[in-house]
Order: C-alpha cells, then sequence, then structure tokens
C-alpha cells in the first residue's frame, strides 16, 4: 500500500473499503504515518507523534469494522489537530517558545473530543506561528513551516502546519482555527479545501467571538464529512448551535441554475488582488456561470479601512496574551508577533470599546450589501504567495493581506476556500465562497461545484518540491 494510492482516494472511499473489508485501519495508519515521518523533515509541519496511541485506536477500529460496528464517520481515518486544540495530555503551546515547559493539557476541546469518538487516530498536532497571530508558518517555538508545493514559499497561517502536511499526505483531514482567515489562508497557499463554517457551527474552547474550529482536506467531500463529525453542540462553548442533523458529505450535489453569484475582486481598500489571483476568481466565476448560475459583479459596500479597527483588537488580544506569558528571554515569542502585538498597550478600554463599535458598523454594512446574492466568490488572499521567511506581506502590518478573510470572521458568516488555479510557478490559488450565516451546507455545494468543474490536475507534493 503506497501513500500515493491512497492520496488518490477520497475519505468516504476509504472508509467503504474498510467496511468491505479491503484496506486496514491499522496498516493506512502505518503507512500514513511512516510517510509523516519521513516527510516531515522537509516541510515541519507536524510536532507531538504519537504513533502508539494512534495505531492503539486503529487497532480498535479495525476490530468494530469486523464486527460491522464502525464507530462514526471517520472511523480509522488517521488525522491531525492544530497546536491550539487541546487533547489531554498533549502540549498546548499556541506555537510560543514561551510556553514550551507549560504542563500538558488537562481538557480535550470540542473537536478533538468529537474526533476522538468518531474513531479517527489522531497521530500528530500540526504548527502554528506564535498566538495564532501571524498569517505565516514561523514560529519562536517550532520554526519555518515550509510549503510542499515549493519549499522556499510560505504555507499562510495561522493553521500553518496542517496546511502542510495535508497536501504533502501527511494525514486525511486537520482541524484548525480562524480568527481572521486562519484555516482559508494556508488552504489557499497550499492547493486545499477548507470551511471557516457559521460561528457557532463547530463548538470549540475557549468561547470566542471571532475564532471558530473548522475543517481541512484535499476534497470538498472530505471537509463536508468531517463537518458532519465535528458540528455538534457542547454546552462548554456557549455560542455553539443545537445540532441541526445535517449530513453535509451526502448532500453536495446541487443545481445551480438561477443561482445568485456575485464576484468580489475589490474590497473597497488594502491590497488588490494581484492579476494571476484577480483572473482565478474572475475565471471561476465564469465557470459557474457556465453551470447556470446568474454571476454578475458585487461591489464592495466598504469606502474606508475597514480592517484597521479589527487589527486593533487583535493587537490588544495579542498583548494580553503576552503579559501573560511565563518568564522568557528574548527569544520566548516571535519578534514580529511582541513588536505588533505591544502597539496594543497604548489603547485604553475607551479604545478598545470604539473600536468594537466600528467593527459592528462595518459588519452591519456588509451584511446588508449581502442582501439579494446567494453566494459571493471573492480571493482568498491578495497574493498567490509569498517567502517562507517573512511573517506576512508586510512586516509592520502581518495580518495586512487578510482583507478578503478576515471580515467574514467578524460577520460570522461561512466562507469555504477551494484551488481552481495555479499560477506560472505553479504554486495553488485559492477561491473563497462566501454565504449567507448557517448556509454551510450551500457555501460548501458552491465548492463542491468549483472543485468539480476545475480544469486543473491536483498533482499533490507527496514528496515536497524545491
Amino acid at each position: 500500500m503506497s501513500i500515493a494510492s491512497l492520496v488518490a482516494m477520497s475519505v468516504g472511499e476509504i472508509v467503504d473499503a474498510y467496511a468491505a473489508g479491503n484496506l486496514s485501519p491499522v496498516e493506512v495508519t502505518q503507512t500514513v504515518i511512516a510517510h509523516s515521518e519521513a516527510t516531515n523533515g522537509a516541510v515541519n509541519a507536524l510536532f507531538s507523534f504519537h504513533p502508539d496511541e494512534a495505531l492503539a485506536t486503529a487497532r480498535a477500529s479495525e476490530a468494530r469494522y469486523r464486527a460491522g460496528a464502525p464507530a462514526g464517520l471517520l472511523d480509522g481515518i488517521p488525522v491531525t489537530v492544530k497546536d491550539s486544540i487541546a487533547i489531554v495530555g498533549w502540549p498546548h503551546t499556541h506555537g510560543i517558545a514561551a510556553n514550551r515547559d507549560q504542563p500538558p493539557s488537562t481538557y480535550n476541546a470540542p473537536p478533538a473530543l468529537a474526533l476522538m469518538e468518531s474513531g479517527a487516530p489522531i497521530f500528530a498536532k500540526t504548527t502554528m506561528p506564535d498566538c495564532g497571530l501571524l498569517a505565516s508558518g514561523i514560529s519562536s517555538l517550532h520554526g519555518i513551516t515550509r510549503n510542499p508545493w515549493g519549499l522556499s514559499w510560505n504555507t499562510g497561517g495561522s493553521s500553518s502546519g496542517a496546511g502542510a502536511s495535508v497536501a504533502a499526505g501527511m494525514g486525511f483531514l486537520s482541524v484548525g482555527t480562524d480568527i481572521a482567515g486562519s484555516v482559508r489562508l494556508p488552504s489557499s497557499h497550499c492547493g486545499l479545501a477548507s470551511l471557516k463554517p457559521t460561528h457557532g457551527r463547530i463548538p470549540h474552547l475557549p468561547p470566542d467571538t471571532m475564532r471558530m474550529a473548522g475543517p481541512m482536506g484535499r476534497r470538498v467531500d472530505d471537509i463536508a464529512r468531517m463537518l458532519t463529525v465535528l458540528a455538534r453542540p457542547d454546552e462548554r462553548d456557549t455560542w455553539s448551535f443545537p445540532a441541526d442533523g445535517v449530513r453535509y458529505h451526502e448532500h453536495l450535489a446541487r443545481d445551480l441554475r438561477n443561482v445568485r453569484i456575485g464576484i468580489l475582486t475589490d474590497m473597497g481598500f488594502g491590497p488588490r488582488p494581484e492579476p494571476a489571483v484577480r483572473e482565478a476568481v474572475e475565471a471561476a466565476g465564469r465557470l459557474l456561470e457556465g453551470a447556470g448560475a446568474v454571476v454578475e459583479p458585487f461591489v464592495s459596500p466598504l469606502d474606508q479601512d475597514a480592517y484597521a479597527p479589527i487589527d486593533l483588537y487583535l493587537q490588544v488580544r495579542g498583548f494580553v496574551e503576552y503579559s501573560d506569558l511565563p518568564p522568557h528571554g528574548g527569544n520566548g515569542i516571535n519578534a514580529y508577533v511582541r513588536d505588533w502585538a505591544m502597539q496594543g498597550a497604548e489603547h485604553s478600554g475607551v479604545d478598545l470599546y470604539r473600536t468594537l463599535a466600528e467593527i459592528a458598523r462595518m459588519k452591519a454594512t456588509l451584511l446588508a450589501a449581502f442582501e439579494g446574492w446567494d453566494y459571493v466568490i471573492a480571493p482568498t488572499l491578495p497574493v498567490v504567495n509569498f517567502p517562507a521567511e517573512e511573517p506576512g506581506v508586510s512586516r509592520e502590518v502581518p495580518l495586512a493581506h487578510t482583507t478578503f478573510t478576515a471580515l467574514f470572521n467578524q460577520t460570522g458568516q461561512p466562507a469555504a476556500t477551494v484551488c481552481t488555479a495555479f499560477d506560472d510557478r505553479h504554486l495553488p490559488i485559492g477561491i473563497q465562497v462566501v454565504g449567507h450565516r448557517c448556509d454551510d451546507l450551500g457555501v460548501l455545494q458552491v465548492a463542491k461545484a468549483l472543485e468539480d468543474l476545475r480544469d486543473v490536475a491536483m498533482d499533490w507534493p507527496l514528496s515536497p518540491r524545491a
């Protein structure tokens, strides 16, 4: 059994093969672990390997399939979770070197618990930048995580290790978290499909008004299956939705005739998309129009820098986390994060309250503009990529290039990413699909349509490329 043959299969096909006795969860998990151990040195996407625990889970999975009683939709599917997702007994460092000696987690975060109860072997954690406050793959604790499509290029962040590992075949799925694009950005850079769900769809801890967990995988079918597993209530998260009973992976086919889709290529502020990115978005619109959708330009209602108040809020958030770190030397936290977050100390409670009011006004304006549209497609990023060693497109404002993603964390709308194009360096370009709140299924359906219609071959970099 080769990793290439496994990567060519969807998660659903593998689960069906388990049930038919044609594949073994133990052998699949062994193959994935061996490939990950051989490949991770090049990309630095995984840490805290737990092969013995994963193989024990796989053996229990194999016994359940033999008995005709799998535990869930991901039984026997090797997966990973981000550093920021707590698992009892595993490190929980948030990418920060100062947290290196902190005790392991004493609780299971809802996404990890859902995966465990579904029977998925969790074999490692994925790297992330400090505090989750860089859209880049550099960390004071983990070092530089590199993009397997080209090792000199960035993975994006903050779910950097999740993006790089899944693209390189190190696991079938991963759970990331998203506060300003942190699931969608690395998915775009690494050619994956992913979903930032409606806020509340997937519970996570600690409860948060901006950050949410989301599935990342190589196919829309796979992330939809994972969403079905993760979308369940958990009273520990006060924003958590009641169960909706939707089996997302079973309802991805959709007739797009007369569906109204807007094309957004200019947010009204911030970096404009590079030509290759703009062309990818417009080409995606033509694909959807050919499938019967009504596709027209979506004009942003924003005429001022709507990201600035979000950046201020995140600075204050970063400063609070920095202030609460254990004692550390000069290398205890990434210097870009430290210097940016230290500006948060300059703001008063009144400043923060006014900032939240600005964000609320932006939300209302953007949500109102969605009236009359079913979906909007936009760039995930305004750039195709940037060097692996950089904290962002801008060193001074490391999240400045997240303008097409960060606003939808504030509105709580579901937003998916799917790769539909490559540039002339063969680096992936992701398209973002945004829908109305609670229409996670519809967003996945449009992403699935783009995936089916795209004219690109996903030649996954199982051997990372120079």
